[in-house]
């Protein structure tokens, strides 16, 4: 969970299922860096899955569509990650001017 897109797919499936291609380019959107590839994204969310943040669910459509969406569990987690997101947002200013006072010595 310690990884930057671990954290962004709890926020993003937080309002409500997507399929893999609409995650990967909401992710896309949203990251200042690289878009995340298809593997990683993968990797990602088996690792979600296996944890029972995530469920992934398969429809009876030809071709079948996958789409994912966060458990109850997944739900909790994402409560705790938003409430350290709004406390950093929160103290931004206070943690910087520690940071300043520290290297001024």
């Amino acid at each position: 969970l310690g990884d930057r897109w671990t954290t962004l797919i709890l926020l993003v499936l937080a309002s409500g299922p997507l399929r893999h291609a609409e995650l990967r380019r909401v992710l896309g959107a949203l990251s200042a860096e690289a878009a995340i590839s298809q593997r990683v994204l993968t990797l990602k969310l088996r690792a979600l899955e296996r944890d029972g943040f995530v469920a992934r669910s398969v429809s009876s459509d030809v071709p079948p569509r996958v789409g994912y969406a966060l458990t109850a569990l997944g739900e909790g987690l994402h409560r705790l990650a938003r409430a350290t997101i709004d406390w950093t947002q929160a103290h931004g200013p206070a943690i910087a001017a520690a940071r300043e006072r520290f290297e001024e010595g």
